[in-house]
C-alpha cells in the first residue's frame, strides 16, 4: 500500500542528547561565568594602577560586550522563528562590535598616551577620554545601522530547506541579504583590522607597559578566527553552519578574553606587588 511517509524535520535543538549541544552550552555558561568574574576582580580592584592604567570604562564596557556575545550563543540554538533568526546576526554584530571598537578606543589611547610623553608633543591635545567615547559611539552607531537597515530591507527569516537532503527537512533561518550578511563581517573586520595595525605599530612601546601586546595578539586571533570562518561556512551545511558560527562566535570572545584581561588578572591576583605606579612606568 503506497503511503505518505514525512521526512524527519532537523535543527540545532536544545536536545541534551546531543553531545555537541552539550559542549556548547556548557562552554558558554562558563565563559559567562568567567567573565562574570573577572569584571567583578576589576571592579573591586578599580583602584590600582594596573586597572586605571588600562581605561575603566572602556574595561568595563568590553567585559560587559564579551558577557553578552557569550550568552548570543543561546540564540543559535533551539527551533528558528522570526525573532531569533532576526536576533541572532544583527544581536551578534552590534553587540561584538561594541567590544572591537571599545579596543580600538583603547589602542589609540595607548598610541597617543606614549607619542605624547615626547617633550613638545602635540599630541597631548588629543587626550582626552571624549575621545575614546567618540569612538566607540561612532564605530558601534555604523553597525547598528547597518543592522536596521538589514533588518528593514531583507530580514532574516525562518524557512523548510527541502531540496538540501532527500531523506529530512533543515529547518534554518534564511539570512535573507546576503550582501547585509556580509557587510556585518565585513565591518567588524574592518575594525579589528584597524585596531591590529595601529597595536603593531605601537608594539615597541616600553615592555613593562604591555598593552599594545595584548591587543595585538588578541586582534589576531579575532582576524585568524574570521578568515578562517568564511570558507569553513560555505562548505558546510544543514544544522553544521549553525555549529560553525557558535564555534567563531566563542572562539574570538575567548581569544579577547585571554589576551587582554589574562595577564592583568594574573598581575592583581598572583603578582600584586607589580600593581603599583613605580612598577607599570619602570
Amino acid at each position: 500500500m503506497n503511503r505518505c511517509v514525512p521526512k524527519p524535520i532537523e535543527y540545532v535543538s536544545y536536545d541534551y542528547h546531543d553531545p555537541i549541544v552539550i559542549a556548547v552550552s556548557i562552554i558558554s555558561g562558563f565563559c559567562f561565568l568567567k567573565t562574570s568574574i573577572i569584571l567583578g576582580i576589576f571592579i573591586l580592584f578599580r583602584d590600582t594602577p594596573v586597572v586605571k592604567a588600562n581605561n575603566q570604562t572602556l574595561s568595563f564596557i568590553l567585559l560587559a560586550s564579551i558577557m553578552m556575545s557569550f550568552l548570543c550563543v543561546f540564540l543559535f540554538l533551539g527551533r528558528p522563528s522570526h525573532v531569533t533568526c532576526m536576533l541572532r546576526q544583527t544581536s551578534f554584530g552590534i553587540i561584538f562590535s561594541v567590544a572591537i571598537s571599545s579596543i580600538l578606543a583603547k589602542t589609540i589611547m595607548v598610541y597617543m598616551a606614549f607619542k605624547a610623553t615626547k617633550p613638545g608633543s602635540s599630541w597631548r591635545k588629543f587626550i582626552s577620554v571624549k575621545i575614546t567615547n567618540c569612538v566607540v559611539f561612532f564605530c558601534s552607531f555604523l553597525q547598528v545601522l547597518l543592522s536596521v537597515i538589514w533588518l528593514s530591507t531583507s530580514p532574516p527569516f525562518p524557512e523548510m530547506n527541502t531540496h538540501l537532503y532527500q531523506d529530512k527537512i533543515i529547518f534554518q533561518c534564511n539570512e535573507g541579504s546576503v550582501m547585509a550578511f556580509s557587510m556585518l563581517l565585513g565591518y567588524m573586520g574592518l575594525l579589528a583590522s584597524i585596531s591590529f595595525l595601529i597595536a603593531f605599530l605601537a608594539r615597541n612601546l616600553p615592555e613593562r607597559f604591555n598593552e599594545a601586546n595584548n591587543i595585538t595578539f588578541s586582534m589576531l586571533v579575532v582576524c585568524s578566527v574570521w578568515v578562517a570562518f568564511i570558507p569553513a561556512y560555505l562548505s558546510v551545511t544543514g544544522k553544521n553552519t549553525v555549529f560553525v558560527e557558535i564555534f567563531a562566535v566563542i572562539s574570538s570572545s575567548v581569544g579577547i578574553l585571554c589576551c587582554i584581561f589574562f595577564p592583568k588578572c594574573y598581575i592583581i591576583l598572583v603578582r600584586p606587588e607589580l600593581n603599583s605606579k613605580r612598577s607599570l612606568v619602570r
